[in-house]
């Protein structure tokens, strides 16, 4: 085994966060058009939110399949299958005639999606271990965190020129350089002896397994809250600034960015952080500053105060995910080494199956209210912290996150290896 060098770990997680950003950008890209799609397809606000709630389920579907496939074909066939299908379904996306055609073809472009999400953990989980595997999480949100900063404003300039059609079709071209990208770069991580049989009751009882873990639960679910705690916010965040505090898309798109950019910064601190804190001790630290700045958004919103506060306590419920995230995704694949494809889907189906059922409810109520969206955002970011503190094993089993006291081996193989390669 042999220690990549920086220069091959910068590359392996440049690739890796642009397959991973497949989601950010098929979410972000699109939120400053929401005004415009209501509008052109004669629909309302709660119809759009659905374009968005289709999308996640789709990428919950995607990932349950793609998990398993992976651990059985390899990560690189259903990728380059998966990019190929994601390209497809933008484009016809960008054809859509009504808001229901809409919802249709983004759960495809969801399911499609999730094979760049799926693989992108499983393969970090292929080649890393230990701290250096929370470490490489952090680092890959570095790169995967210019989505959501990046979308937004390339969606607005993308509405200064066209309309809300041309968004999809920008998302196209991102497919076909990812396609052309991972063709390319991308190498196998998962030789053929560590393959697991195409056997449906083996795939089912990989993932019964996986799902009665206690931990892996614990860790899941309570990303998954928090994660639905950010999507209530994009879901939200669109109307609500824009229809009821008059931002434009261009000036939304800053706000979002800035958002972003803070995931970002808290992502990197939690690298840094890591040198001397456990992802466990980490993951809690998270876990109660989004239920902190969760109340914040709820408090500012019932105290009609002014608009800095509200930005302000988003600002961190954002931001809280990048200590959260790599924490929880590091824990979760731990003990999971040899069936990192279904477990990384697990997990992805989770997250993105709490955030489908959250981004709906921020939709009702009142149109020209903020409370819908406070409240979602509040109860979810308090529900990560509860699930954590009530489904969390209250004593180690023998051998338990012995990955997370080793010292950081990564078990990199070069191009070349007779077992496989990056």
């Amino acid at each position: 085994m042999s220690r990549p060098s920086p220069w091959a770990r910068a590359r392996l997680a440049l690739l890796l966060g642009g397959i991973s950003a497949f989601g950010p950008l098929s979410i972000d890209m699109y939120l400053p058009a929401f005004p415009e799609i209501a509008d052109g397809l004669d629909t309302g606000q709660a119809q759009v939110q659905l374009t968005l709630t289709a999308f996640m389920i789709g990428m919950a579907v995607g990932q349950a399949v793609v998990g398993p496939l992976s651990d059985t074909l390899g990560r690189r066939l259903p990728l380059l299958a998966g990019l190929t299908a994601y390209t497809m379904a933008s484009l016809a996306c960008a054809i859509s005639p009504s808001v229901f055609t809409l919802v249709g073809l983004r759960f495809a472009q969801g399911v499609a999606a999730a094979a760049g999400v799926v693989i992108a953990r499983a393969a970090v989980r292929d080649i890393f271990t230990g701290p250096a595997m929370a470490r490489f999480f952090s680092m890959l949100m570095l790169v995967s965190g210019l989505a959501p900063i990046l979308a937004p404003l390339i969606g607005a300039q993308v509405l200064r020129w066209t309309n809300w059609q041309g968004v999809f079709v920008v998302l196209a071209y991102f497919g076909v350089l990812l396609l052309i990208a991972a063709t390319v770069c991308l190498r196998e991580t998962l030789p053929p002896p560590k393959r697991r049989p195409a056997n449906p009751r083996q795939i089912m009882r990989t993932y019964l397994r996986v799902a009665t873990d206690r931990t892996f639960v614990a860790y899941a679910t309570s990303i998954g809250f928090v994660t639905a705690a950010m999507f209530a916010y994009i879901a939200g965040s669109p109307f609500v600034l824009q229809e009821l505090h008059g931002l434009s898309p261009q000036t939304y798109s800053l706000v979002f960015g800035a958002n972003a950019l803070g995931l970002m910064l808290f992502t990197q601190v939690n690298g840094i952080l890591l040198r001397w804190l456990s992802p466990r001790v980490l993951l809690t630290v998270g876990l109660a500053l989004s239920a902190l700045a969760g109340a914040g958004v709820y408090t500012a919103v019932a105290m009609e105060l002014e608009l800095v506060y509200l930005l302000a306590a988003l600002f961190l419920v954002v931001a809280s995910l990048g200590i959260v995230s790599p924490n929880a995704t590091a824990l979760a694949l731990a003990d999971h080494g040899n069936r990192a494809g279904t477990a990384s889907a697990l997990l992805g189906v989770i997250q993105f199956l709490i955030g489908g059922l959250a981004a709906p409810l921020v939709g009702l109520g009142a149109e020209r209210s903020a409370t819908p969206m406070a409240t979602v955002i509040a109860g979810m970011s308090a529900a990560g912290l509860i699930a954590f503190a009530l489904l969390r094993p209250t004593r180690r089993r023998p051998g338990r996150y012995a990955a997370f006291r080793q010292a950081d081996t990564i078990p990199f193989r070069p191009v070349g290896s007779p077992r496989g390669h990056v």
